[in-house]
């Protein structure tokens, strides 16, 4: 188990890390959510041991993961952080980059591994191409199978899909999620996506200014968002008298006291979100058909 208990972290005078605490069991995956400068990125760095704590700890199986002051060189075997940044070398192809953390003991079994990975990551086509020709997505998708190649028990994820087209995001989640639980691999997963989330973690800490304001099940945060900020990460919704409503939870009906004037339609695909003016203030309504400006629509809000 993956044990992250009341870590702190400043840098300069400015603590960015706020007492974080969590755990992640054998093949579980935690995300951690939260806008850009919340501190995602630096609670990765801090279990990954590329930074020193401040204060608290953080362990895999009871055995403290040490930092630079008692380690010079940054993280463990059993632990990969795939970063923003990608950390591949430009010159060597896919496979090249994604077969360097491999033994050279085995070619046939090495050529096997790589095989797999570039399968995995949708990047088969791939595999002899420099990395210095790839695109942003693809030069992601090779560093998700580099972090996977020696078989980590612990993968650090920052953004892993970030620059992938939305089409390819889909199935790539898909395989790369099944892979690690399949796997028994724990994944910790920075991301401000909620697909990213809703679909693939088992808890979700919500992170801001470097402390976690909300944790639980992805449902739970759903349907039970406490604050708008959470609400936001997961869909449009609107702020009603102290309440949250998801689009789909305010009702266009035949009749009632409560009334909206519409402004705008938005196509999203499905169906449509009616922007609409209700007692001085906007809200957004899931409407299967879009609605004519100013038209006045009867309406009822469903928790």
């Amino acid at each position: 188990m993956l044990v992250v208990k009341n870590i702190s972290f400043r840098y300069d005078k400015t603590r960015v890390v706020d007492n974080i605490s969590f755990k992640v069991k054998k093949g579980q995956v935690v995300a951690i959510i939260g806008e850009s400068g919340s501190g995602k990125s630096t609670i990765l760095k801090l279990i990954y041991g590329e930074k020193d704590l401040e204060e608290g700890r953080v362990s895999w199986c009871n055995k403290k993961i040490l930092g630079p002051k008692d380690k010079l060189i940054a993280g463990h075997e059993f632990m990969k952080h795939v970063t923003q940044e990608f950390d591949l070398m430009p010159f060597t192809t896919a496979a090249e980059n994604i077969g360097s953390h491999l033994s050279n003991f085995n070619p046939e079994k090495k050529k096997k591994r790589i095989s797999t990975l570039l399968n995995i990551v949708g990047l088969s086509d791939c595999a002899n191409t420099k990395v210095l020709r790839l695109s942003g997505g693809q030069k992601q998708r090779v560093a998700i199978a580099k972090g996977l190649a020696a078989k980590p028990e612990v993968l650090l994820l920052d953004e892993p899909f970030s620059h992938i087209d939305s089409y390819k995001k889909r199935t790539l989640r898909r395989g790369l999620f099944d892979y690690l639980k399949s796997n028994q691999i724990s994944c910790v997963i920075a991301s401000h996506d909620k697909n990213d989330v809703l679909s693939f973690a088992d808890y979700v800490a919500v992170v801001e200014e470097g402390k976690i304001i909300a944790a639980g099940t992805p449902e739970d945060l759903y349907k039970d968002p406490v604050l708008p900020k959470i609400a936001a990460f997961f869909s449009d919704f609107s702020f009603i008298n102290g309440k949250i409503y998801y689009t789909n939870q305010i009702k266009i009906v035949p009749n009632s006291k409560q009334k909206a004037i519409v402004s705008k339609n938005y196509f999203n695909g499905k169906d449509y979100i009616v922007e609409a003016e209700f007692e001085s203030q906007t809200i957004l309504i899931t409407s299967s058909k879009p609605i004519k400006k100013n038209e006045t629509i009867n309406i009822r809000f469903d928790k």
